[in-house]
Formats: structure tokens, sequence, C-alpha cells
């Protein structure tokens, strides 16, 4: 089989001289100058993996970098995509307001639109988002308000939510919507997909996807089956997750959601641009090996790439069983490593998190010298009497809360034995009048020194998972104290 050569770059392509295809074949157009910004979007580069790949995997490997945008991320296509169509059909009128919930590059993509169109921006994100991103919003002059991230989307105070409050309260207002908006999708169909059945001259075989929205994999894919049905769609998820389990299963799961340190990918609803039946089949990824591989596509191939190319490449590797000799496999760099500096290019911050701990005692080593049953809870409609009588039975200093199998918040004997004091009727009432708040989660892979730093007087314990197993347990101060001695 002849040698798959990355393509030289391409001149980026104009909005108003878009992508033409004819027999299969990509024309781009060519424009010495752009008018504006906005032109500059796609065609962007593809580039060959060298070492993270040589002797793991036969195949040809190539990263499709879409940190080429303007906005460097290949959120840049479908933002610009959902304004032209709104723009066309009036949802989207002068002088207008967008409002959008985005964890950070559809913002910006959106951002960069309405600086060159004359809109206003809204943005609402989630505390998990890194700092670099609000930062970035804020710089083209939207206006960015932070969510929490442990609540359910209905929850008034999701930024699903929020923004979806903000387009009733403000005039002249219009919601992207990139979940359910087709033109997202779309975007991917009209433009990505053709540029990368062209630029590996249709030999492509696999494609390698973080999903979250589902418009890139979605999109994308659909353009790639229909030129030859035998492509396989390959969408990475992270735990925390659902959509493993509903591709699998058909089952939504809430027990599958927990908060997740990856960003830019994975969803605790189903996005309408989730069209399961283009995805052949999803790779879950853990918070530690996505970090730890984002990192390592910087060293090793000079792609400073994001937080959801490290989850890619990893499910890459634990997927090599999948690949042989003359296969082409893309795998898309959604994002730059500039949106990430504090977190997984942050040395301290990567130690805090247990990810560079090398040696020494992790939580799966406590787990073990305890011989740890998995996690009791309790449900937050549970009399605070109930909670006695369980940490009582199993000799638990603490406990975690749940709401219908989701963690929503803790009790501790403290907490308990002041508000039994204080007022003894309160046994007869809920557990959800006295709880505190949910325990912080970690891999049962990370280090003794950074469970230390998570236990403090307002979080007394943290809660660790073991993926393999699918397991949860509880690590408290005593059991560190007990390893150590």
């Amino acid at each position: 089989m002849r040698q798959i050569m990355p393509q030289p770059c391409a001149p980026r392509l104009s909005r108003s001289r878009r992508v033409r295809i004819s027999n299969g074949k990509v024309s781009v157009p060519t424009k010495k100058i752009c008018d504006n910004i906005l032109e500059a979007i796609g065609h962007t580069p593809m580039v060959r993996i060298n070492s993270i790949t040589r002797g793991v995997i036969p195949a040809t490997v190539l990263a499709k970098v879409e940190t080429f945008n303007p906005g460097n991320s290949i959120k840049d296509r479908m933002a610009l995509k959902m304004v032209e169509d709104a723009e066309k059909d009036g949802r989207l009128r002068p002088g207008g307001t967008i409002i959008e919930g985005t964890s950070g590059n559809t913002g910006m993509g959106l951002a960069i639109a309405a600086v060159v169109k004359g809109y206003k921006c809204i943005f609402t994100t989630t505390d998990k988002q890194s700092k670099e991103k609000v930062d970035a919003l804020q710089a083209l002059g939207a206006e960015v308000i932070v969510c929490p991230t442990n609540v359910e989307p209905e929850d008034p105070r999701s930024y699903y939510s929020v923004s979806s409050r903000l387009v009733n309260e403000t005039p002249n207002s219009w919601k992207a919507n990139q979940y359910d908006n087709p033109s997202n999708a779309q975007a991917h169909y009209e433009q990505t997909g053709p540029e990368i059945w062209e630029q590996t001259d249709g030999k492509i075989t696999h494609l390698v996807v973080g999903v979250g929205t589902g418009g890139t994999i979605c999109g994308a894919g659909k353009y790639l089956k229909e030129k030859n049905p035998k492509i396989q769609i390959l969408g990475i998820d992270t735990y925390g997750s659902v959509f493993k389990k509903y591709k699998e299963t058909g089952i939504f799961d809430k027990n599958e959601i927990y908060p997740y340190v990856t960003e830019g990918i994975g969803e605790d609803f189903l996005p309408q641009n989730v069209d399961f039946s283009v995805i052949d089949h999803f790779e879950k990824v853990t918070d530690k090996d996505a970090a730890v591989m984002t990192r390592r596509i910087s060293r090793e191939e000079g792609i400073f790439a994001g937080n959801s190319a490290g989850s890619a490449m990893a499910g890459l590797l634990q997927m090599k069983a999948r690949f042989k000799a003359g296969d082409v496999v893309v795998v898309i760099f959604h994002d730059h490593g500039t949106r990430y500096l504090a977190k997984m290019f942050n040395n301290d911050w990567m130690r805090k998190m247990g990810y560079l701990d090398k040696s020494g005692l992790t939580a799966r080593d406590l787990v073990s010298a305890k011989k740890t049953v998995p996690m009791l809870s309790i449900e937050n409609t549970d009399t605070v009497s109930r909670a006695v009588q369980v940490m009582t039975e199993h000799d638990f200093s603490q406990i975690p809360v749940t709401q219908g199998g989701r963690l929503v918040g803790s009790v501790n004997e403290s907490r308990l034995y002041g508000a039994l004091v204080a007022d003894p009727n309160i046994r007869t009432q809920t557990v959800d009048t006295i709880m505190q708040p949910a325990f912080p989660f970690a891999d049962i892979s990370t280090g003794i020194d950074a469970l230390a730093t998570m236990i403090t007087a307002d979080n007394p314990a943290v809660l660790v998972r073991d993926f393999k197993s699918d397991a949860t347990f509880v690590i408290t101060r005593s059991d560190i104290v007990r390893a150590l001695a």
C-alpha cells in the first residue's frame, strides 16, 4: 500500500468561498488576503504521529490539528455555521445578543464571530473549566457567568439552565444551543469530513474523536461512512459520562454520572447531535491517563494540543488491538494547549492530582490494606435517625449522601452530634436538612500525598474510584494515618 503523506498546509477557507466537492475531491479556493478573521477558519493540517505510536500501533496514525483555526479549536467551524444559519432564518438579528452554555471553545468561536459581525455575547460555563478559557472569552469582550458543575442539567443553577433563563430575560437574543443545534453536525459534514477524506486520499479506515456535543464525530463520521461504509468511527468517552453505556445497552444510567476532571468530552445527558448509529464504538479513558497523554503529545510530537487530544490518544492506545498494518487512523486534536496551562501543563497541579506520583503508596494500597468494601451511602430522603443507624452498624464516622444514585452531599458524626444536641427532634427529619457538601473524587491510582491534601476539616474523606472494577471506596484521614504509621 502506498504511504500516506500529510498534505502541505493549504490556504484557509473563505466563508464566502466554501469548500467545493466534486467526484470525491475537495476544491480549496485560494485567497491571498482574508477580508476578516472568519475567512481563516478551516482546512487545518494533517500531521503524522510518530513517537507515541511507534512499536505500539502498526497503522499510520494522523492527527487533524484543529488548533490552526483562529480560535485555536475545531469549534470555530460549527460556531460560525450556527451563526450564519441563524442569520439566514432570522433567529439572530442585527444588534442581537448571542447566549450559550459552553466549556470555552465554542464560546471562543461565537465570540470571534460576534466581534466581526457586531453582536454581544453572554456565556455560561462550569467551575471545572480552566481559568484560561474564561480569560480568553472575556478578552474578546464576552460576559462569562461561572456555574457549578456537580448539579443536574435541569437544576436552575446548571450552566444549561442559566443560559436558557438568560435568553428569556434578554431582548433580541439567540441561544446557539450547540448540543441540539443541527448546524453543529452539519458544519463537520460539509467541512471536516470532506477535508479528512481529501487529505488521506480516501484511504482513511478509522476516525477517533472525543465526544461532547457529538457534532464533530457524527457530522464528519456521517460524511466518511457515505464515502466508505467500512470506515470505523470510534468515540472517546470519559468516566463519569453516560455515552458508552447508552451506546452498548440503550440504558441511560444516572449511576454512571459523577464529577470528572477531563474537559471537552463526556456528558451527563444525551445531546441531539450525538447520533449513536454513526459511532461504532466508545472507549472510556481515565482523567489521569488523559492528563498524562496530553503532556506526552507536546513533549514527544511537538504538538501543543489540549486535554481532549490527550483523551483521544490515550483511547487510541487502549484500542491498539483494533488496528493493523495498512490502516490509516485519523485522530482529531480539538484545541490548543494554552487552554490548560494551569492544569495539565502545570507540575504543581499534576502532583496535587496525583498524576505525577510514580512511587509511594496510592489509594489502591489503602483500599487493599484495610480490605475496604465498596462505598455505602444513604439517600437524601432518609431520616437522620436512619443515617445514625447505618453509621453505627458499620462503624462509619462519615457517609456519602445520594439522590437517585447521584452523589449530592455527605454527613459526618461531628455534624450529626451537633445537630442532635441542638435539637433531638431533628432525628425524624430528612438527611438533606443537615448534609454537607459531597466528598471530592479521585482515581484509585492517586498517590497518598495528593489524597492527604484533599482531606480537610470541610472534607473529612475522599471517594476513590476503581474504574476497572466499577467500584467506589471511602478513604479517611484515619486510613492515611494507619498506612503511614
